[in-house]
C-alpha cells in the first residue's frame, strides 16, 4: 500500500508511484501526466485521439551495453466510455479500445488528464482485466496502461461497436477468448 493510496488527497501535490522496469526507458510522472523520453501522453492524445499507443524501448538492464538485449514497450491511451456496477458486484469500467489480446501490465494503470483524490477501487476493465483505479473514474477520463512489449493501434482497435458497450456482444462475435 502506498502513501498516496492510504491518503488520496497527496495525488494533489505527489504522483502516485510506478515501477519503472513496467513502462518504457526515460518514464516520468506526474501528477497529471506520464512523459516518456520527452513525449507528454496527455498531449499525444491530443493530436492523435483515442485509443492511441506510443512505443518506446524497454528498460533493460545492461541493453545500452548490448544491444541484443533491447526490447519494445508500448502505453495504450484510452478514453473511458463509461462505468456500471455488473451482475456480481464488480465495478466495471468501460473503454474505447479492446485490450483483450494485449501483453497489458494492469497493476500499472494510470489516470491521466486530471487529479483524482478518490480512494482507489478495484475495477474489470474492458472485460479484459482488473486494475485499481480512482474511484471517482468517469465518462472522458484518460487511461494510459503500459504493455510488456510492441502493441499497434491495429491490435487494439474493437472489431465491433457493440463490443465497447456489451461485454456479452464479444462472446458473440468471437473477440472473447
Amino acid at each position: 500500500m502506498t502513501l498516496t493510496a492510504i491518503v488520496p488527497t497527496l495525488r494533489r501535490s505527489i504522483p502516485d508511484p510506478f515501477h519503472p522496469s513496467a513502462w518504457p526507458e526515460h518514464t516520468q510522472t506526474t501528477t497529471t501526466d506520464v512523459v516518456i523520453a520527452g513525449v507528454s501522453l496527455r498531449r499525444l492524445v491530443e493530436l492523435c485521439e483515442t485509443p492511441c499507443v506510443h512505443s518506446a524501448d524497454a528498460l533493460v538492464p545492461g541493453s545500452r551495453l548490448r544491444p541484443e538485449l533491447r526490447r519494445d514497450a508500448s502505453v495504450v491511451m484510452t478514453t473511458v466510455t463509461g462505468t456500471c456496477t455488473d451482475d456480481v458486484g464488480e465495478w466495471v469500467v468501460r473503454i474505447d479500445a479492446d485490450l483483450m489480446a494485449a501483453p497489458v501490465l494492469w497493476e500499472e494503470t494510470r489516470l491521466i488528464g486530471r487529479v483524482s483524490t478518490a480512494p482507489l477501487r478495484r475495477a474489470v476493465i474492458g472485460g479484459a482485466g482488473c486494475a485499481w483505479v480512482p474511484g471517482d473514474a468517469t465518462e472522458g477520463d484518460l487511461l494510459a496502461i503500459p504493455c510488456r512489449e510492441l502493441v499497434t493501434l491495429h491490435d487494439i482497435r474493437p472489431r465491433t461497436p457493440e463490443a465497447l458497450v456489451d461485454p456479452a456482444a464479444r462472446a458473440s462475435t468471437g473477440t472473447l477468448a
